[in-house]
């Protein structure tokens, strides 16, 4: 067991952060013995230090620095491999990353004081919580040997936003180490990426996923190989294949609705089921949760369920429900999104049947209908419905009103006379 467990497929960048972790662990021991005043991870022990020598031996410090930037393509499982990285940090086993100790255990679970995690519910990280995060780099570590700041979603900082971010990420104190996660280093500006350290994780292979999900998730081998190949190794899009039952039958709905279009209209019904199904959908997964958070909230307040709100407390009330409303907007963004990937793999097979290509495709239990599409169309307009739903993945993370959005994407792949 290890923290590293759950990175399938990623083994040159678990390297990498083994060795990284490592070096830390020399830094940690050279500071300690050299009065607190030893080097921090922007740069290695002298080699002439005369103080833990044990840890310091054979160690190259310089595996190790003050920033990572964590890239890789969605589902590739960077947000994994940055908190294992976190956990291997704090780590007190014998062996940096065991899984074992409490450091690993409450990084993992999230209830290690000195890793502070962003991940946002919300289309943007706005300027006050960067600066919250840079408050909270600015804190000497309580339990662990390295306060750590991680981003999962450091893409959703706006330009001004980032800019904030980046006299911390420069000059950090000795003992803090940021960490942000990504899908392409190109989301983040160059004046931060020339900071960081790219670390750059490749998609897993079908095989590792369905292996993760049978042993992770209890999932059936069978269904959990299918789920691996029909996500495309997208780890998340796997998971929820293989874990709901009604998402087999959504997903094939779903992929069949272009085929049957007529008419404009047809598109405009076809795109308002989608998002009402993407709206319920994301719905059934927040509800409980906003319940549970209003009734806290309420508790805190004194005040019971269902009971008249006083003035001077409804502004909490208000912008609890505010929060929750924009946490809805980006779960329907994720649920459309995964249509349109969805959708892109169902094209992707047409595509390659027309090009005569011997890959495997991703739908199997769909041939008959890509043979059929694949027949009575193109190439190029397979190439044009591509980027038809590119585009409206771009379109919805940019805020545009999803009905619109899908609409105008139901039309371009509507049969063609």
């Amino acid at each position: 067991m290890s923290v590293w467990d759950d990175v399938v497929g990623q083994e040159r960048v678990v390297a990498a952060f083994r060795a990284a972790a490592e070096a830390a662990r020399a830094v940690v021991a050279a500071r300690a013995g050299d009065g607190g005043q030893a080097p921090s991870a922007r740069q290695p022990a002298p080699e002439n230090a005369d103080v833990a020598p044990a840890a310091v031996a054979n160690v190259d410090t310089s595996a190790m620095t003050h920033a990572w930037l964590v890239t890789g393509p969605p589902g590739s499982g960077r947000s994994v491999a940055a908190r294992a990285f976190a956990a291997a940090l704090q780590c007190t086993g014998e062996v940096p990353g065991c899984g074992a100790c409490k450091a690993c255990r409450d990084v993992l679970s999230g209830a290690h004081p000195d890793v502070v995690r962003m991940a946002t519910e919300k289309l943007l990280i706005t300027m006050d919580e960067v600066k919250t995060l840079i408050g909270e780099a600015q804190r000497r570590p309580w339990t662990g040997n390295w306060r750590v700041i991680l981003v999962e979603d450091a893409d959703r900082m706006a330009e001004r936003t980032t800019n904030v971010l980046l006299k911390s990420i420069e000059e950090p104190p000795p003992q803090t180490v940021w960490i942000l996660c990504t899908p392409s280093a190109d989301d983040v500006l160059p004046t931060i990426r020339s900071r960081c350290r790219l670390v750059t994780l490749r998609i897993p292979s079908a095989d590792a996923v369905a292996e993760l999900l049978v042993r992770r998730d209890g999932a059936d081998p069978e269904l959990a190989a299918r789920a691996a190949r029909a996500s495309q190794s997208h780890i998340g899009l796997a998971r929820h294949l293989a874990t709901d039952p009604g998402a087999w039958e959504r997903r094939r709905r779903l992929l069949l609705a272009p085929i049957s279009l007529r008419s404009v209209g047809d598109a405009v019904l076809a795109a308002a089921d989608l998002v009402d199904a993407a709206e319920a959908e994301a719905g059934q997964s927040t509800a409980e949760r906003d319940a549970a958070e209003k009734a806290a909230l309420l508790r805190a307040l004194g005040l019971e369920e269902g009971g008249r709100v006083p003035p001077s407390l409804r502004a909490q009330v208000r912008q609890l429900e505010e929060d929750q409303k924009r946490r809805a907007r980006r779960a329907r963004t994720d649920v459309l999104d995964r249509a349109m990937i969805d959708l892109l793999s169902f094209y992707r097979d047409v595509l390659a049947v027309q090009l005569g290509s011997d890959v495997e495709q991703v739908n199997i239990d769909l041939s008959d209908a890509v043979a059929q599409v694949a027949a009575s169309t193109g190439p190029r307009q397979s190439l044009t419905r591509i980027g038809a739903i590119e585009e409206c993945r771009t379109r919805l993370r940019s805020n545009a009103a999803p009905l619109l959005a899908v609409e105008a994407l139901m039309v371009q792949l509507r049969p063609q006379a």
